[in-house]
């Protein structure tokens, strides 16, 4: 388990990344908010939830568009 969460840390250069960081703790954000909501009641605001999601989908896309560096001698 602990290997399957250090490899979601990584980028397509196999090194830590601190936008891949950021990405999971805005989901484990989400995550949380929405067991808060479910079993305490307790409701996040709206735009503090669209403002997470859209951190998440930003960090996403900026991985899509990202190029693999290429070692040219």
């Amino acid at each position: 388990m602990s290997c399957f969460l250090k490899n979601l840390l990584k980028d397509k250069t196999n090194e830590y990344s601190l936008r891949e960081l950021i990405i999971a703790i805005c989901m484990l954000l989400v995550i949380a908010s929405w067991i808060a909501q479910l079993l305490f009641n307790v409701t996040t605001p709206e735009y503090m939830f669209y403002s997470i999601v859209s951190l998440i989908a930003a960090g996403c896309f900026g991985y899509s568009i990202e190029r693999r560096p290429t070692n040219k001698p």
